[in-house]
């Protein structure tokens, strides 16, 4: 693995330093690496997606384990290092890894072919929670996602009815998969050092789940949540049929992710019913 002498003079024999519009921090600390590698436990030809390369340290670690890799990379000069690395190792992309916030960009979704993929990526913060929830809602066919974010997002995908942090991103993450900590990172382990502590976790879709349409159901819960604060027979109206489990004076954010899936369910079934 390329240790942080090497990441520095990589940059600086171009001419080069971290773009903060980039959010580019250089993950350097191999011990950290190797627990991500060792939770995303990839198998030799396994096709692998790895979002912001940077100067390709858990690249090079992904091609030694025998991973198909499929790098995405925004940054035209981190892109160049990668391709000079590496060159036909692997196929780069150059550009956004998404198309909004919603989709995979085409070609991305194109190398991908509709196979199964693993994410393993210290992710760029601005495109760390799109991207998780787009693969949740609309790639089954990821079999896990590996990433390093933010310990505030780590705090969110894990977090409990009732607090700050539940929210969307929490109830659609825990719904369709299994959230593992693998562990937080201090700023030191990264070059330049963030301003935030960052964590490891490990998402796993679950075998079977109560949502047969992730896109819907994360729809219903985002407009549910944009009114987190209110009472559900005033977002639902008066015609809304509740059950029994719930008390109309209830709040969205007081939720658990089962008692809202049988809520999206229910207004499911309110709308054939009304149609």
């Amino acid at each position: 693995m390329q240790t942080l002498s090497t990441i520095r003079e990589l940059l600086a024999a171009r001419g080069l330093r971290p773009k903060h519009r980039y959010g580019q921090n250089f993950l350097h600390d191999q011990n950290q690496l190797r627990r991500l590698l060792n939770a995303a436990a990839i198998q030799p030809g396994e096709l692998v997606l790895e979002v912001g390369p940077g100067t390709g340290t858990l690249t090079e670690a992904l091609v030694e384990l025998g991973a198909t890799v499929i790098a995405a990379e925004l940054d035209a000069d981190m892109a160049a290092i990668v391709d000079e690395r590496l060159g036909e190792r692997i196929t780069l992309l150059r550009g956004d890894c998404l198309d909004g916030k919603h989709a995979l960009a085409p070609a991305l979704r194109a190398a991908l072919g509709g196979r199964g993929f693993a994410l393993v990526a210290n992710l760029p913060y601005g495109a760390a929670t799109p991207l998780m929830m787009t693969l949740l809602t609309e790639h089954p066919e990821c079999r896990g996602q590996f990433v390093t974010i933010q310990r505030e997002v780590a705090d969110r995908l894990m977090a409990q009815p009732d607090r700050k942090q539940y929210g969307p991103l929490t109830v659609t993450a825990q719904v369709m998969a299994t959230i593992e900590p693998i562990g937080t990172i201090p700023p030191s382990c990264f070059w330049p050092a963030p301003e935030v502590v960052s964590a490891m976790v490990a998402i796993r879709p679950r075998n079977a789940s109560a949502v047969d349409d992730p896109k819907a159901f994360a729809s219903f819960v985002q407009r549910l949540f944009a009114m987190r604060r209110k009472q559900l027979r005033a977002i639902l109206g008066k015609a809304f049929p509740l059950s029994e489990e719930f008390n109309p004076r209830q709040r969205p954010e007081t939720l658990d992710p089962a008692q809202l899936v049988r809520l999206w369910q229910a207004a499911r079934a309110h709308a054939e019913g009304a149609g």
